[in-house]
This record gives C-alpha cells, sequence and structure tokens, in this order.
C-alpha cells in the first residue's frame, strides 16, 4: 500500500467529496480513519468513526480533539471549504459585489475554521514519529500566480490560509521536527464546489474525487519536514506564493 506511512488519520469534512473520498482510500488501505462533519456520518461502506465539528463552533473543535490527546492521529487534513455560500452568493467577480457579510462568512469557513482546528490538534501531534497536517487550499489563493483578479473574498481567503500555514510550520518545527505542515491545491474535482464553474472546461481538466484523494495522498506521501509551510498542487509542484 504506497500512502501508508499513517497509523490513524483525521478527516475533518469527511463529508464533502473530496474528504469522502480521502477517507474511503485511507480506510481501504487499513488506516484507522477519524471521519469529521457537522451530522456526525461516514460515507456508506466505510470502516471509519465518524465525530461531529462545526468550524464556527470552536468549542465543537476543542471538545472532540481533547479526546484523541492520548492517542492523537499522524495525518490530519482539512478537507472543508466554501466557494459558494449556501444562499448563492458566489464569488465575486468585480469590486462593486464586495459584501462585507459575505466576505466574513468566506473567511470564517476557509481561513479561521482551519485556524480553529490547527490550534487544538497540532500540539498534539506526534513528536517521536513523522506527521502531517495538510489543508486544502487553491491555486487561486497564490499573490504571485494571480493575473485575472477577481473572486476577491475567495481569493484573500485562501491567501490568509496559506500565510498562517507557514506561521504555523515555522511555530512546530521548533518542538515537532519531524512533522510537515502544508497546504493542498487538488485542481478543478468533481464535487458541489466545482459545479457552477465547470462549463466550458477543457477535456481533462476536470478530476474525479476519488483520483484527486489518490494524487493528494501520493503528494503528501512524499513530503517531509523540509517541505513544511509550503503549498502543493496535486501533481507535488509547489504553488508560487
Amino acid at each position: 500500500m504506497p500512502f501508508m506511512r499513517w497509523q490513524k488519520a483525521a478527516i475533518f469534512g469527511a463529508s464533502g467529496g473530496i474528504g469522502a473520498a480521502l477517507t474511503k482510500n485511507l480506510a481501504a488501505q487499513g488506516c484507522e480513519v477519524l471521519a469529521g462533519s457537522r451530522t456526525g456520518t461516514v460515507p456508506d461502506g466505510v470502516n471509519a468513526t465518524p465525530f461531529r465539528f462545526d468550524l464556527e463552533d470552536e468549542a465543537s473543535i476543542a471538545e472532540v480533539v481533547a479526546g484523541w490527546k492520548s492517542a492523537p492521529p499522524d495525518l490530519v487534513i482539512v478537507s472543508s471549504g466554501v466557494l459558494t455560500l449556501a444562499d448563492g452568493t458566489g464569488p465575486e467577480r468585480s469590486l462593486k459585489q464586495l459584501d462585507p457579510a459575505a466576505m466574513e462568512r468566506v473567511f470564517r469557513l476557509n481561513t479561521i475554521g482551519p485556524a480553529l482546528i490547527a490550534k487544538y490538534i497540532l500540539p498534539l501531534l506526534p513528536r517521536d514519529r513523522p506527521s502531517t497536517f495538510a489543508a486544502l487550499s487553491a491555486r487561486v489563493g497564490s499573490i504571485g500566480d494571480n493575473r485575472l483578479g477577481g473572486w476577491h473574498s475567495y481569493r484573500a481567503s485562501k491567501a490568509a490560509l496559506n500565510m498562517l500555514i507557514r506561521n504555523w510550520a515555522i511555530e512546530l518545527s521548533r518542538t515537532h521536527k519531524r512533522a510537515s505542515i502544508v497546504g493542498l491545491h487538488p485542481g478543478t474535482v468533481d464535487t458541489a464546489l466545482s459545479a457552477p464553474f465547470q462549463s466550458g472546461l477543457p477535456d481533462g481538466q476536470l478530476t474525479l474525487p476519488e483520483d484527486a484523494a489518490g494524487n493528494l495522498l501520493g503528494v503528501l506521501a512524499g513530503l517531509g519536514p523540509d517541505d513544511s509551510g509550503k503549498v502543493f498542487d496535486w501533481r507535488g509542484d509547489i504553488v508560487p506564493e
């Protein structure tokens, strides 16, 4: 099994397209998987332990992570995120569309939520063996690669997440010498998040969740502490800052 460098994994956002695929992939390889979602359900037919959490409720994150203190995971993936809000508000194409309430919510889900998970789980990562923390980011969060503009809240929330990943990597390197803290760009994956933006995509650009999960786990399996603080795409290439 090529990816089984981890003994226990925690997937935050296991009910989403990529999160569910990651859960299935890891469980199929015999990894003990903790599968987190707002509903506390596990994908059908998957051998995983469910847990409930809410990205906007710090207490829910603190409570569930506290229960792992004696046997923490050595792989944590935050696979949650939002591009279009539940009320249909999508990414802004112009400054004129900026709305403070929508922008705040995007940051809460894409940046603050993962930060709260990191706050509680990173100190628990094993210190005596390799461990990995990864959060799904996006290439559009790259400042150096931004040539189209637009999508202001989404881009900014992912850019902020990328900065936090670098901060966490620096801080954790002082106590967890074998840990890797990274961001992941999965590409355009056939999920509810990308559904409104799939029309007109070139052939071969849309990836199935199962394939995306395999790609991302393959990338993570090849990373080490020297890669900590960076963002990688599904091919293993570094995403510009």
